[in-house]
């Protein structure tokens, strides 16, 4: 294996933690994917270790409340097909990691989707499943103990968060609503469904979590203001009432199980800044000291343990891959317990700097500049550009690029390119004009900004001549546009489970996700002309550049017609591709040995390409 081989190899096989939950004990359930996806394992207080599950994907889980034997609810699916199911295991009861025939099933049904939304006291959980019709989802809690399920709510759509008041009497939860990015509230209370907060606001409200009396709920929302913050929530009324705000940044957080403290995350340009505040009255109380400059990985949350003491989260940044932190909610003094940098050792990773590019229509898009160990960076007045450019978009498009570990990054710049990593209009973590300015008509804005990024290469002391593309997702749609609307600018095209017709995309997408994805990008029904000529299909015939493209035949958000269809009119045109398929993956590549063998060859290509 030569030198670059064998260092791309090192950063793909970098073991990852993550944090799903805490015991007060001090016992976390962790997820760890030395296997090649992402497995439970217990971590002990006194640094011993317990493998759990041995699943053919990934999986994650969360310990039950108030039963015994200790009890773990665990959420797995099928070759990346999205489709939840849930099954119980015992830990002190594991010996050798279980299988899927070793777990004791749950909610199980391989046709439908069985989302675990809240795990609450007394062996009771609340999940979101599609099974009664394929589409719609239903939120509905289940008694582990005898197996009694009660409907909470039926009334259609999706279902984003939810939670149950302690005292059982009524329930919150949040669903899309009218405008593109934003969401409502409503209040089960029996079989009364009422609506807190319009779905014709646009605003964002997440994260609900009722206070310990039941009377009202923590929300993350930017009603009335352009930036998220922590309010309380009346849920009678809808009153809100501000608890932490910050006018310059997005602020989150996560209320203690006592209801007495707040966990606050800032999100400071893609970093984030953790700090502990009184929840009755938002007054900061201690910053919580972080390990370096990177960001919490808060899809699987912070977890607080019962007795309100601790967190575990898991932590990131661009030199760490990640791992599980403890965070002592009193001093606010952090642990790891479970680490990633062994992995790395010897290795000379790259950190970001900042960069604002300016736009033609006056905007500015934030990004990081990734640059080659030993690069001078800006070029001198006079002198000629040098130096290849890889710019990685994300997907979403309500993404955000953060301050967090890439071994695409990484093995990238360890080949001599420059990484440019954006925040496109339409990414959130800026505020909600900004996440707004891509809506449905105004789509190919945010392709423009790919130009405008372009176009300053020269400053950055780069070479536009030699510059590439590369995005999953909807950051897979952004380089089929980019390679497609601007041909003269971009070399070469990564594209990674990307849509490259709008129209078939909505048409052939899972239909629980259709009218969901159509508020952000535009109507069948009204829009189809405008999504006909947004989508890199209808200019494909100016595509000059090569494409490297990655898809899972079980991909249920972007369907695998959609890389084959661009595939194959690119390869009409006479214009290289390489179409890569993997049997065992969904949207984007879960396995380890999947990502060995995809991104390396993705790697070559741009080596190639770029000279």
């Amino acid at each position: 294996m030569s030198d670059t081989a064998d260092l791309v190899h090192r950063l793909l096989s970098a073991r990852t933690w993550r944090a799903f939950d805490v015991e007060p004990d001090g016992r976390v359930l962790a997820g760890d994917d030395t296997s090649g996806s992402v497995q439970l394992v217990e971590l002990h207080p006194d640094g011993t270790r317990h493998t759990l599950t041995a699943l053919p994907g990934a999986c994650s889980g969360r310990y039950l409340k108030g039963v015994s034997p200790r009890t773990v609810v665990v959420s797995h699916d099928s070759g990346g097909d999205e489709r939840a199911q849930l099954s119980l295991l015992r830990p002190d009861e594991v010996g050798d990691p279980l299988g899927e025939d070793g777990l004791e099933p749950l909610v199980r049904d391989p046709e439908h989707i069985h989302s675990l939304a809240e795990v609450l006291e007394d062996g009771r959980i609340v999940y979101a499943t599609n099974r009664r019709n394929g589409v719609d989802f239903d939120l509905v809690l289940r008694e582990i103990a005898t197996g009694a399920e009660t409907v909470l709510y039926d009334g259609g759509g999706m279902v984003g968060g939810a939670a149950v008041a302690p005292d059982g009497s009524r329930a919150l939860m949040t669903r899309p609503g009218i405008p593109a990015m934003s969401s409502q509230v409503l209040l089960l209370a029996g079989a009364e469904t009422r609506e807190v907060t319009s779905a014709e606001e646009p605003a964002i409200y997440a994260g609900l979590q009722w206070f310990p009396d039941s009377s009202a709920a923590v929300v993350t929302t930017n009603s009335g203001r352009d930036l998220t913050g922590l309010a309380r929530l009346d849920p009678d009324t809808g009153a809100l009432t501000w608890l932490v705000t910050d006018d310059a940044h997005d602020v989150t957080g996560r209320l203690s199980p006592d209801g007495r403290l707040l966990l606050v995350v800032t999100d400071d340009d893609g970093a984030s800044r953790l700090a502990i505040h009184d929840a009755a009255t938002g007054e900061h109380r201690v910053d919580v000291v972080t390990p370096g400059v990177g960001v919490g990985d808060f899809l699987t949350l912070p977890r607080w343990s019962a007795d309100s003491q601790g967190l575990a989260l898991t932590w990131t940044s661009p030199t760490t891959p990640a791992d599980v932190v403890l965070v002592d909610a009193t001093t606010g003094r952090t642990g790891t317990a479970a680490s990633s940098a062994g992995d790395l050792e010897g290795l000379e990773l790259v950190t970001p700097t900042s960069v604002g590019v300016p736009t033609p229509d006056g905007e500015t898009v934030p990004c990081f500049v990734y640059a080659p160990s030993g690069a001078s960076g800006a070029t001198g007045e006079g002198r000629a550009p040098t130096g290849s450019t890889v710019l990685i978009v994300h997907g979403g498009p309500e993404g955000q690029s953060v301050r967090s570990f890439s071994p695409i990054v990484q093995a990238l710049t360890a080949q001599g390119h420059t990484v440019l990593v954006p925040n496109v209009r339409g990414s959130v973590g800026y505020g909600k004009r900004w996440y707004s300015l891509d809506d449905v008509e105004r789509r190919l804005d945010s392709v423009a900004d790919l130009a405008a990024i372009h176009d300053h290469l020269p400053a950055l002391g780069l070479d536009p001549a030699r510059s590439a593309l590369w995005g999953g997702s909807y950051g897979g749609y952004m380089v089929l546009a980019g390679v497609a609307f601007q041909p003269e600018r971009w070399a070469a095209g990564v594209d990674i489970v990307g849509i490259s017709s709008l129209v078939t995309f909505l048409e052939n997408t899972s239909p629980y996700r259709r009218a969901h994805r159509e508020r952000e990008y535009g109507s069948l029904e009204r829009d189809r002309e405008f999504l006909e000529s947004a989508s890199p299909l209808s200019r494909i015939s100016d595509v000059r550049a090569p494409l490297f493209v990655i898809h899972g035949r079980n991909d249920p958000r972007v369907p695998l017609s959609e890389a084959e269809q661009v595939a194959a009119a690119v390869r009409d045109n006479g214009v290289e591709v390489e179409l890569v398929v993997y049997d065992d993956e969904g949207h984007g590549l879960a396995k380890r040995a999947n990502r060995l063998d995809a991104y390396p060859r993705a790697i070559d290509f741009l080596g190639r390409v770029l000279g």
